[in-house]
């Protein structure tokens, strides 16, 4: 089969590998029909994750058919059209119990970083029954490839840790699809402000399309007196982090209003610095998070019944042949204006 193989930092090629088998009796094979690219896979290619070796399949979202399951595997069959999940869990150990799939002791982020992923033909899936989600007839699979990763991410580690509620300041650094997946899930809570950061035009753009009550562009404007103009001097209850840079943590935490969080998102590859000189009598919460996808169910139903527009954040579409050239349109979001694009496997 075709598959995008990781061969160290700055390496990658579209290679022949062996078709995926079989591991343990709760394994699925899915045939992927459509994947896509994270930041993340981005953030793999700058070494950024050694937990990733060289040899691997990258790829940790997607949409497919099941191929063939495990013994064990009663809830699935061969030719089930499935939504495949970032995150691998097995909803027996004590992390999967308290809803920490992210932590799963045989699970968590391990497609496309300890085991093969999804940008590939075929993908084998660890704990098929807990970590693949059957796709309703008629769904928009486009869309739903959104499910996979960035809209539980921007929701969960986002919003949910930002504990947004209505009538409350929200404030975005980083306009990119994580940021927007925490812009769109942000609404379900009616805060009274969701002011967006970054210095892309382009995307801020696209920012206001969505749904954001403000833009500031950081690269004009001074972001901490634009803001504190805004919310007339009291700035924001909840600060997202949605880039993975030291500058914008530290941002963060100049935006961040007492008492409220900075929800941090972006995956952070070098040390950032911590201001408590400066925030330690403020009351606020630093939240981390990798995604669990415990809201995976709900936002499954929210965009299949059309309350949430997930397909809007893909901007371009390629063929398994053309991975490298999305890989470059992605990865120069500044000149070629990409969010999510979907790769069609099949």
């Amino acid at each position: 089969m075709k598959a995008l193989v990781y061969h160290g930092a700055g390496k990658k090629s579209l290679d022949k590998r062996p078709m995926p088998e079989l591991a343990s009796p709760t394994d699925a094979i899915v045939k992927v029909t459509r994947t896509t690219i994270c930041g993340t896979d981005l953030h793999i290619l700058k070494g950024d994750v050694p937990t990733c070796e060289p040899g691997r399949i990258l790829g940790h979202e997607g949409v497919g058919i099941v191929y063939q399951v495990g013994a064990a595997v009663s809830t699935l069959k061969a030719g089930d059209p499935v939504l495949i999940s970032c995150i691998s869990s097995c909803g027996k150990c004590d992390y999967c119990r308290r809803g920490m799939y992210s932590h799963c002791a045989t699970g968590g982020w391990i497609l496309g970083n300890r085991v093969d992923g999804t940008q590939a033909e075929y993908v084998r899936i660890p704990h098929a029954e807990t970590s693949l989600y059957r796709i309703p007839q008629g769904a928009d699979e486009e869309a739903l490839v959104m499910l996979s990763d960035i809209l539980p991410t921007g929701f969960e580690c986002g919003v949910l840790n930002g504990k947004v509620e209505p009538g409350s300041t929200v404030a975005i650094v980083g306009a990119g699809p994580i940021g927007l997946a925490s812009l769109l899930t942000a609404q379900f809570y009616s805060p009274a402000q969701i002011v967006m950061i970054d210095r892309d035009p382009y995307r801020l753009e696209v920012a206001s399309r969505f749904g954001a009550t403000a833009c500031i562009d950081s690269g004009v404007d001074d972001p901490v007196a634009k803001l504190m103009k805004l919310t007339a001097g009291t700035s924001a209850d909840c600060v997202i982090e949605a880039v993975g840079v030291p500058e914008t943590f530290e941002l963060c935490q100049a935006l961040v209003a007492p008492g409220g969080v900075i929800a941090n998102v972006g995956v952070h590859g070098v040390k950032a610095d911590l201001h408590l000189e400066s925030l330690w009598d403020r009351n606020i919460s630093i939240t981390t998070r990798l995604v669990d996808t415990v809201s995976t169910p709900m936002l499954l139903k929210t965009v299949h019944a059309g309350r949430l527009s997930a397909a809007s954040l893909i901007t371009h579409r390629f063929k398994l042949d053309d991975v490298l050239k999305a890989y470059e349109t992605f990865g120069d979001a500044a000149r070629s204006h990409a969010l999510k694009v979907i790769i069609e496997v099949a």
